[in-house]
């Protein structure tokens, strides 16, 4: 007989989700931790980041008081305040995933490393344990690059910019996806020179064109500077003689140009965290990508062991690194492993959000996407600058995109604007229930409100259809009705 019912790696959302469950249901659970409770998203990732972006729209709105009449001083950034506010946020919600909570659950948790022994076995904390089911949860990591002279500098990722104790004098930024761009606005807010280094033709590439320069365009008025298409050769140290954690840094790109910071932040990706597993030994097939699953994600060559969160590479659908992912995870596994019932991961009406300001939202399919997914895709906009709510607050940049395919089926919708986010579950609940456009054309929206964006873009799509093809004649037999 086994040890323990459920063996799971990683306490990180996903983790902990399954865990929490699974305890519940009398099941003898052993939840194996070698970092903090919480992973990534609570002390490293999410959480952190949105209070630091808090802390930087504070500064910006107090900057923005003067368009709507109110004079106030320039804000005074206090660095040591804005850093034990992002530490309290953590602070305030890790008892949710604290070791007490779980232990209280009824959760055996060990705070060690983990490793497969056999295909039935991890060895953790010293001790061998066999299982029934074993869940990866191990989550991701961002990925360092082999750049020349990397090693002679200190560099930043997300595990420790929000250690620092002093702010940066110039933040250099590898990378502008959603990690780059946010983390680009938040310092610059708070008094930071702030550069991105792009190598792709633009910044959040995969993104719409269109839903994109609004943002870009914020950030570069607000100070961020961007070098997009370049291509970073090798790193120097700016100052070789003083001790390596005092360095600055010397990005210096294929032409030669030398672009100098006094910090380096690295957001270039994310990669699993597989190093250490054994994976070999527990018989677990897997990828650079990840732990390779079928779309209920049971592992395809091991049929006690499951993968969720960062480390689940779906068969054709690959990774996603969203903590909404991990929840999501956890509910399919939850069908599949512990009650035996049907359900398959569908990312369709997958959420993603650049938490800049104004937010970039994006839900099911781009046009690029659409169109090379074979659809020859219509367009509908909608612009904040024809939105009473935009108007009203000042804030106009932006616009909500619609996606159709030929017949008038939603495949995908974006929104720049603020908190566009929160506007993300009116897209998802469209395509999660395959809803007609006609659902949103006709929704009820509370005036004024941004959401109202959305529901002109779809009514677009039918104003040509009803007031475009009466003939003179049905216009005039209009006209003698009571």
């Amino acid at each position: 007989m086994a040890d323990v019912d459920i063996a799971i790696i990683g306490a990180g959302a996903a983790g902990l989700s399954v865990a929490a469950v699974a305890a519940q249901l009398g099941l003898k659970v052993l939840l194996v931790e070698r970092g903090q409770m919480g992973g990534d998203c609570l002390n490293y990732g999410c959480v952190p980041s949105k209070a630091l972006l808090a802390a930087a729209h504070a500064a910006a709105e107090a900057r923005r008081a003067g368009q709507y009449g109110i004079r106030l001083p320039p804000p005074e950034i206090d660095w040591a305040a804005v850093r034990a506010h992002v530490h309290g946020a953590i602070a305030r919600i890790a008892p949710m995933d604290s070791v007490a909570r779980f232990t209280g659950l009824g959760v055996e948790v060990v705070e060690a490393s983990a490793h497969f022994t056999a295909p039935d076995e991890i060895e953790a904390g010293g001790r061998r344990v066999s299982f029934r089911r074993c869940v990866i949860a191990a989550g991701s990591a961002a990925v360092v690059p082999e750049l020349p002279g990397l090693e002679a500098v200190p560099w930043l990722t997300n595990e420790n910019l929000f250690e620092l104790e002093e702010p940066p004098g110039h933040l250099l930024i590898l990378g502008g996806g959603p990690i780059g761009l946010e983390m680009a606005q938040a310092h610059a807010r708070l008094g930071c020179l702030v550069t991105v280094l792009e190598a792709a033709p633009r910044v959040a590439a995969r993104e719409d064109a269109a839903l994109v320069a609004p943002v870009r365009a914020a950030l570069a008025a607000e100070g961020v500077m961007f070098r997009e298409g370049v291509k970073v050769a090798r790193i120097e140290a700016l100052d070789p003689d003083r001790p390596k954690a005092e360095r600055g840094v010397v990005a210096v790109l294929e032409d030669g140009e030398r672009v100098a910071g006094t910090h380096l932040l690295l957001a270039v990706g994310r990669a699993p965290r597989l190093a250490g597993l054994d994976l070999v030994a527990g018989q677990v097939a897997h990828t650079p990508r990840g732990i390779s699953v079928a779309a209920n994600l049971r592992s395809t060559s091991n049929r006690r062991v499951w993968a969720v969160g960062d480390i689940a590479d779906i068969a054709g659908v690959g990774p996603r690194a969203f903590t909404h992912v991990a929840s999501q995870h956890a509910g399919v596994l939850v069908r599949n492993m512990l009650f035996r019932l049907p359900g398959r991961v569908d990312y369709a009406a997958l959420p993603r959000v650049t938490y800049t300001d104004p937010e970039l939202c994006q839900v099911g399919l781009t046009e690029a996407e659409a169109r090379a997914a074979g659809h020859s895709p219509q367009v509908l906009d909608w612009h904040l600058a024809e939105n009473d709510r935009a108007i009203s607050e000042g804030r106009t940049e932006g616009l909500a995109r619609l996606v159709l395919d030929a017949r008038g089926r939603l495949l995908g919708g974006g929104i720049t604007a603020p908190h566009a986010g929160e506007m993300a579950g009116v897209l998802g609940l469209m395509l999660g229930r395959k809803l007609p456009l006609a659902a949103l054309a006709g929704l009820v929206v509370p005036y004024p409100t941004l959401a109202e964006a959305l529901k002109r873009a779809a009514g677009s799509y039918y104003t040509p259809k009803l007031f475009g093809g009466f003939s003179k004649g049905l216009v005039r037999a209009l006209r003698w009705l009571p």
